[in-house]
């Protein structure tokens, strides 16, 4: 299965607001592969104050770059067949299907390229009545989250990847040079692909039978049928 986890950044909330920001990043088979999107759009409108204190992107800088009709085919490139994984996902989805509306070439919505997955719903039916916004996934599954001082659509991208694949199995790539990790409570540990292999080692015949002796006699003091742990 081919997953792109995505987060946008916008102008602000509300009718005829612009995306600003979108980051992407590609899991297939519940392995982080490295292959990213991320891109800054010029929205061609000013951003809100309330925005820019959450994400801190200035129209300064958005001013000199590209416009989405400019970068919406490499988009639609990587996201198209993919099922997306989104935290609120109406809301991302919502933003670009306005973002396509404004296109009069394409006649397309979000739906019509992809399945949409919403992690808060997810979240919700595992962590009924808790707080499920990003940073409590993060510090409930044990995912570092130190370096998100601001919102930013990459580094949101990269933290829910690993939040629904902790959510959602606890076995995960974090990082793409070690490609075995696990999960061990809270915690994901990374384990590098270099290390020795276990080894399997069976008991004798001797240790067999030592074991069944044992088994029989709590057996007889417990009075308890304990062969279906043998």
């Amino acid at each position: 299965m081919r997953q792109i986890v995505l987060d946008t950044e916008t102008t602000g909330i509300g009718k005829g607001h612009r995306i600003i920001e979108i980051g992407a990043v590609e899991v297939i088979d519940r392995r982080l592969t490295g292959n990213t999107y991320h891109q800054y759009i010029n929205p061609e409108r000013e951003v809100d104050e309330e925005a820019f204190q959450v994400h801190g992107i200035s129209d300064e800088f958005l001013s000199t770059q590209p416009v989405f009709s400019q970068i919406v085919k490499e988009f639609i490139e990587f996201i198209n067949g993919s099922q997306l994984v989104i935290h609120n996902a109406p809301f991302d989805v919502g933003f670009m299907d306005f973002e396509f509306s404004l296109l009069s070439k394409l006649k397309k919505k979000t739906k019509d390229m992809c399945t949409v997955l919403d992690t808060l719903v997810l979240a919700k039916e595992m962590r009924p009545g808790q707080k499920n916004n990003l940073d409590a996934l993060c510090r409930s599954f044990g995912i570092d989250n130190s370096n998100r001082d601001l919102h930013g659509a990459l580094l949101d991208a990269e933290l829910l990847a690993e939040v629904y694949l902790a959510m959602t199995g606890g076995q995960v790539s974090l990082t793409f040079e070690e490609g075995n990790d696990k999960q061990q409570g809270d915690k994901i540990i990374r384990l590098s692909d270099k290390r020795d292999k276990s080894k399997i080692v069976k008991a004798t015949e001797q240790e067999l039978s030592e074991h069944q002796k044992f088994m029989a006699l709590i057996e007889k003091k417990s009075g308890k049928d304990l062969s279906v742990l043998w």
